[in-house]
């Protein structure tokens, strides 16, 4: 079963130490362990981490790359829907 947290909750993730949470849609991902393996490298991540992502990802991805990565990273939902 999915977790539901809080925009608040995600933005206490921002550093490797504190695990990098990010939001895309309304979807949580844990991006901590996908940091060396973003083919854009981890400066991008790191930038979006404790943050909604959304118009970024979708900028530069195909709803492929969440059907392919989505699975595994994803740790939750958001309980309220986060802004833009």
């Amino acid at each position: 079963m999915s977790e539901t947290y809080t925009v608040a909750d995600v933005q206490k993730h921002k550093t490797e130490a504190d695990g990098m949470w990010l939001i895309v849609e309304n979807n949580v991902y844990d991006i901590t362990k996908f940091l060396p393996e973003h083919p854009g490298g981890d400066r991008i991540l790191k930038r979006f981490a404790g943050k909604n992502a959304t118009k970024a990802f979708w900028k530069y991805h195909s709803e492929s790359v969440l059907k392919k990565y989505g699975d595994k990273y994803k740790i939750g939902t958001v309980a309220e829907a986060p802004k833009l």
